[in-house]
């Protein structure tokens, strides 16, 4: 499976307290337990915002099975061409996984956000969180306890404005009685979506945190499962898709 990690890397190079939490960027950290703790045959590419394009070229995205994508600052810098591109690829079959502030993406915005956005309530006040799992079956929550606790993150709260998932996964709860959809999921077109809450950039949270690490990996195998590279119909609704005959 050919699985790409893209990352706005601004902060990572410019911030000095995510610089402490992430010295090998948060797109290295990712991955680093990708290549330790994942499957022999995942083939990890990394692209980021500063690369040509914005590292998301169609051939790259073209050649994508499971995209993670991890943004803070720079949404509005990221052409909508390249985010329509990655909406596109999910039409088609490519898995996406958005991880934490990447619900703020034109790419979620696209998705899963009824081309509006997917605004949310935040509080950046270092508290813990407990994760709830809610969907005990399904394969992203395979070998996830019942709840587990992240140390300290920032706070996401009710109300998510975004399309009504498919399927809800966790649920998080904050000290302060904030609860938020922290784990959702959608199928759009011959694709998934994912979207996964964990993971401010100035707790080091992907490199330590073995649950979140878990559920990561487990999103992939299930965003991967069954991915095609249907050709999706394009503008003027013509499809490129082959004939079938009667």
């Amino acid at each position: 499976m050919k699985i790409t990690i893209w990352n706005e890397n601004w902060q990572d190079r410019f911030q000095d307290d995510v610089k402490a939490a992430y010295p090998e960027t948060i797109h290295g950290a990712i991955a680093n337990f990708l290549k330790a703790r994942g499957d022999e045959d995942w083939e990890i590419r990394i692209r980021t915002m500063d690369m040509e394009e914005c590292g998301l070229k169609q051939e790259d995205l073209d050649d994508t099975d499971v995209m993670l994508y991890w943004g803070h600052l720079k949404h509005k810098e990221v052409p909508d061409e390249y985010a329509l591109r990655i909406a596109e690829r999910v039409h088609q079959g490519m898995g996406l996984i958005l991880l934490h502030s990447a619900h703020a993406s034109k790419a979620a915005k696209y998705l899963i956000g009824g081309g509006h956005g997917c605004g949310l309530t935040w509080r950046e006040d270092d508290e813990h969180e407990r994760v709830w799992t809610i969907a005990h079956n399904h394969p992203i929550t395979k070998g996830i306890p019942q709840a587990f606790v992240v140390p300290a993150d920032e706070t996401y709260a009710e109300p998510f404005h975004i399309d009504t998932p498919d399927e809800l996964i966790f649920i998080t709860w904050y000290p302060g009685g904030e609860v938020f959809r922290s784990g959702i999921a959608y199928r759009r077109g011959a694709g998934k979506v994912f979207y996964f809450q964990p993971g401010h950039e100035t707790f080091p949270i992907y490199r330590e945190q073995k649950e979140v690490q878990d559920v990561i990996m487990n999103a992939i195998r299930w965003a991967g499962e069954g991915c095609s590279h249907y050709e999706f119909i394009n503008d003027n609704g013509r499809s490129h898709g082959t004939r079938i005959e009667p």
